[in-house]
């Protein structure tokens, strides 16, 4: 008898364990079992997007008001459409900014929304017209290099003159 209730509370925490461990799978990965929120959707068209992903969050002063559910090359203009779904409970004036940010130095990137002030709200299907693309490290590290090399040959000229 002792064995089979020593057993017993092996197998209770083992299946404790697993459910543990499925939870925070979800919970990472940005998926629910819970029922959806309703969300619309809103667009924004940019012309590098970095390591943007599907998934990525949608932030407005760090509150994760969306999600980034597709994107795209708009092969007309030759820039990256990026469709995001924000949830009801938050709405943005016409005029506000989306920008792709990153968290930390080397972090994720998602999409930082600056709220406008107009008093016409984004609807679904709306895009965004004022956008800012990512800023590329290697792009600020070759301009920081190049902008001193030709300040130390703006130098060298100056003193052979």
């Amino acid at each position: 008898m002792k064995r089979g209730m020593l057993d017993f509370w092996v197998g209770l925490f083992i299946a404790a364990g697993v459910v543990a461990i499925l939870f925070l799978a979800l919970r990472v990965s940005s998926q629910s079992a819970l029922p959806a929120r309703s969300t619309y959707n809103v667009t924004a068209n940019f012309d590098n997007i970095g390591g943007l992903k599907v998934r990525a969050p949608v932030k407005s002063a760090g509150v994760v008001v969306g999600r980034v559910t597709n994107i795209e090359l708009d092969t007309s203009r030759y820039v990256a459409k990026v469709t995001m779904s924000l949830d009801n409970h938050y709405h943005f004036s016409r005029d506000s900014s989306a920008e792709i940010l990153t968290s930390g130095l080397l972090g994720e990137q998602y999409i930082g929304i600056t709220p406008g002030a107009d008093d016409k709200m984004l609807t679904a299907g709306s895009t965004f017209k004022l956008t800012s693309s990512a800023i590329v490290l290697e792009q600020l590290i070759s301009r920081f290099l190049f902008s001193k090399a030709e300040d130390s040959g703006d130098k060298t000229n100056a003193g052979n003159q």
